[in-house]
C-alpha cells in the first residue's frame, strides 16, 4: 500500500508507545485477566479474526489499554493497533474512524470511573451493559456530525451532549 506504514511499523509504534505506562488513579482498581492479556497480544499480532472483532471486542481492547495507561496513551495505543489490524487484513484504511475511537475511549474511561473494581474486561462489560449499545454515541452526536468526513479523520467534539472527562 503506497504511502501507508507497514504492519511492522505500526507494531513497532505500539511497543514504543507502551514502554512505561502512566496509570490513571482510577484504573489502578481495575485489573486485567490472563485472557485479556492474551487477547491484546493476539490483537497486536493481527491474529484475531476480523469477523470476530465486533463492538464488544473494541470495548474490551479499550478497557485493556485504559487499565494500564492514561487516556491519551491508551488512545495512541488503540489507534496504532487498529490501523495495523486494518492494514494487515487488507481493510480500506478509511474504515478507521478517529472520532468514534476517541469517543469510545472517553466513554470507557467514564464507565471505569463510576464502576466498582473489575478483575477483567469481561466483568467490567457485564457490569456496564449499556456500553454494548452501539447507538449510544448518537446521544452525544448528531448523525450529520458523527458520520462526516471530518469526524472520520479528526476528533470532533460532541454537538449534542459532552462525553464526561476524567483526567486528573
Amino acid at each position: 500500500m503506497h504511502g501507508q506504514p507497514t504492519v511492522a511499523a505500526w507494531l513497532r509504534l505500539i511497543h514504543i508507545l507502551r514502554p512505561s505506562p502512566v496509570k490513571h488513579p482510577c484504573v489502578m482498581k481495575h485489573k486485567l485477566s490472563s485472557d485479556d492479556r492474551r487477547f491484546r497480544t493476539e490483537f497486536e499480532a493481527c491474529s484475531v479474526d476480523p469477523e470476530r472483532f465486533d463492538h464488544a471486542a473494541h470495548l474490551r481492547l479499550a478497557y485493556i489499554y485504559l487499565v494500564e495507561n492514561d487516556t491519551e496513551t491508551a488512545l495512541r495505543l488503540i489507534r496504532a493497533a487498529l490501523r495495523a489490524f486494518l492494514q494487515h487484513h487488507d481493510v480500506d484504511p478509511s474504515k478507521y474512524h478517529e472520532t468514534m475511537t476517541r469517543a469510545w475511549i472517553l466513554a470507557v474511561r467514564h464507565f471505569m470511573e463510576i464502576s466498582p473494581p473489575a478483575r477483567s474486561a469481561t466483568v467490567f462489560i457485564e457490569r456496564n451493559p449499556s456500553m454494548l449499545d452501539t447507538k449510544i454515541m448518537m446521544t452525544h452526536y448528531s448523525a450529520e456530525v458523527l458520520f462526516s468526513a471530518e469526524a472520520r479523520s479528526l476528533f470532533v467534539e460532541p454537538d449534542l451532549d459532552p462525553i464526561p472527562r476524567h483526567e486528573p
